[in-house]
C-alpha cells in the first residue's frame, strides 16, 4: 500500500507545489485504484505507469481527451481518427483499440467512445495495455531486467519514443516517491 501522506509530501517537493484540490482529488483516487491492483507491476513499473499518466493527462491524473483544449469540431476536422481519437490516462486512439477494449471490458466503447474516460475503464485499459503491450506490441516487461528498469525505452510502450526522455525523468521521480510511500 501507498502511504498517501509521505506519496503527497515527495510529490510536492519536486513535481508539483501547486496542486489544487481536484488534482489532489484525483491522485488520491488514482493511488486507491494501484493499492487495489498493487501486485500487478513492480514498483519500477509502477514509476513508468505514474510517469506516463503525469505526462498523458497534463499532469492532472484525471482521464482528458485528446487536444482537451480544442473543439470538438476541430477534433472532428483534424485527427484522422475521428471519433476514436484519445481518451482516458494513456490516450486510447484507433477503432481497432476501441474494439479491443469494447471487447476485454465488456463495456461498449464504439458507440459511447467517452467511456473510456471513466477513470475505473480508464485505469484498466491503462494497465492491461501496459502489462501486455496492447498499444504497440510490447509491455512494460521488456524493458526491466533484472529489477532494472529502462525508462528511457519503456516509452515504446505507449507511443514510440515521443517525450521519451522527459518522461524517463518523471519515471525515476516517482520510483523516488514510490520506493519511500510503499509500505
Amino acid at each position: 500500500m501507498i502511504d498517501k501522506f509521505l506519496f503527497f509530501q515527495e510529490y510536492r517537493k519536486k513535481l508539483d507545489q501547486n496542486l489544487t484540490q481536484e488534482e489532489v482529488n484525483a491522485i488520491d483516487d488514482f493511488i486507491d485504484m494501484v493499492d487495489a491492483e498493487i501486485d500487478y507491476f513492480s514498483i519500477p513499473e509502477w514509476a513508468y505507469v505514474f510517469a506516463t499518466v503525469f505526462h498523458e493527462t497534463a499532469q492532472t491524473f484525471l482521464p482528458v481527451i485528446e487536444a482537451f483544449w480544442k473543439s470538438e469540431e476541430w477534433r472532428k476536422r483534424n485527427f484522422r481518427y475521428w471519433p476514436f481519437y484519445g481518451r482516458g490516462f494513456v490516450q486510447l486512439t484507433w477503432e481497432r483499440n476501441y474494439k479491443l477494449y469494447t471487447k476485454l471490458l465488456k463495456i461498449d466503447l464504439i458507440n459511447k467512445p467517452e467511456l473510456a474516460c471513466e477513470p475505473d475503464h480508464a485505469f484498466k485499459i491503462l494497465i492491461d495495455g501496459c502489462k501486455f503491450g496492447r498499444f504497440t506490441g510490447v509491455g512494460l516487461g521488456k524493458y526491466l531486467r533484472n529489477g532494472k528498469p529502462d525508462y528511457k525505452n519503456m516509452r515504446r510502450v505507449i507511443n514510440g519514443t515521443d517525450k521519451a526522455e522527459l518522461i524517463e525523468g518523471y519515471a525515476y521521480e516517482f520510483k523516488r516517491i514510490l520506493n519511500i510511500s510503499n509500505i
